[in-house]
């Protein structure tokens, strides 16, 4: 528990609530982790930079929490302070298409207004669980789009300058699932702008399972009436009675590798598997951040590696925590799982692939307390 002294100069700012009951386990997804020392709920963007700067000042350890879809926490006391973002104003200009969302806003409410206004560009994010802002710290994205493409500018607290400002997207440096806000610490979300299309028609399409057509537009409508669906049938669209969407969503990030590793490792699916499942080895072009000499890279199937590495939907079958029934790339709380065994099955699949193919899995999710590598 904090300190007394500290907990009533938290509470003397206007706008912060606290909490001293709520666990990880109520505000994440997975439905793990155990209890931070106090949760600070902030109702305002003010609140949340004023709270965040005390924490600062006096080196309390602190983790900022949107949605909880993208946190793995420990299980027992966890020595840090959750601040939760609970401001969630929502702007839309229907003939521009400029949105600007808070933070504390639920993603996919953000998108079902944007679809039900008739702006166009994020209809292929729907169903993502989660607040806005974690949308830009993981790049997010989904079926061929990523939020980076209509993202035009940031709100940030930046805790080294202290600055509350609007930065351009360019200085995030945005790629595949990562930003340069992204386990650094540097900086919280408080607001986001997006630049969408006022026609009522999706971005290019590109995502097979959407369109046999690629770069065809269609009504947002119905682009992300698909979306869903197809999230659905995987157990990615939240629903507390369907133990497959207890989850994180997808649990590792796809392989981005050189083109000559990628070749390494179908040869070793080769090998191992014959021909036919490395024909089928998914490959797709990527960029990453420019780093030194050019080189030709990558995106491997971490799905398709975890299936063809022998964990079938459901493994292990029974126990705690298993893969989604639905999808291999999610790890699920079966009811009953802590944070320990969620780390279990999560070690196991990442060295299972790493035997069979020679490829690291990286896990998307923050991690808090816990570790992927053997004490």
């Amino acid at each position: 528990m904090l300190d007394k002294f500290f907990t009533q100069q938290l509470t003397a700012i206007d706008g912060v609530d606290v909490d001293p009951t709520a666990s990880f386990a109520d505000l994440t997804t997975l439905r793990v982790g155990g209890k931070p020392r106090v949760t600070l709920r902030c109702s305002l963007p003010g609140s949340a930079v004023a709270a965040l700067r005390y924490l600062e000042k006096e080196s309390i350890p602190f983790i900022v929490v949107g949605g909880g879809s993208n946190l793995l926490v420990a299980d027992g006391e966890v020595d840090v302070v959750a601040v939760v973002l609970d401001f969630a104003a929502v702007d839309m200009d229907t003939e521009t298409g400029l949105v600007r969302a808070q933070a504390g806003a639920v993603w996919d409410e953000v998108v079902e207004e944007s679809v039900g206004k008739s702006l166009g560009g994020i209809e292929c994010l729907s169903g993502i669980p989660g607040s806005v802002g974690a949308v830009p710290v993981q790049n997010v994205g989904a079926y061929g789009a990523e939020i980076s493409e209509v993202l035009t500018r940031v709100r940030l607290y930046n805790l080294r300058t202290d600055a509350d400002e609007w930065v351009p997207v360019s200085d995030l440096d945005l790629a595949y699932r990562y930003s340069n806000l992204k386990f650094t610490g540097r900086a919280v979300v408080l607001e986001v702008e997006l630049q969408l299309t006022p026609d009522g028609l999706s971005r290019p399409l590109r995502f097979g399972q959407l369109t046999d057509n690629p770069g065809e537009r269609r009504p947002v409508a119905q682009v992300r009436e698909e979306v869903l669906a197809l999230r659905r049938s995987k157990g990615m669209v939240l629903d507390a009675a369907d133990h497959d969407t207890w989850s994180a969503g997808s649990f590792f990030t796809n392989p981005v590798v050189e083109s000559s590793v990628a070749d390494v490792i179908q040869d070793r699916v080769r090998a191992t598997l014959g021909d036919a499942p490395a024909d089928r080895m998914p490959r797709h072009p990527a960029t990453v951040p420019a780093q030194g000499e050019p080189s030709s890279y990558e995106k491997l199937s971490a799905a398709w590696l975890i299936d063809n590495a022998g964990f079938a939907k459901g493994y292990p079958g029974s126990g705690p925590a298993t893969l989604s029934t639905k999808h291999t790339l999610a790890l699920t709380n079966r009811g009953t799982a802590t944070a320990a065994d969620i780390v279990a099955l999560a070690r196991t699949i990442r060295d299972g692939v790493r035997e069979a193919f020679g490829v690291e899995l990286v896990p998307e999710p923050v991690w808090v307390g816990v570790s992927l590598d053997k004490d």
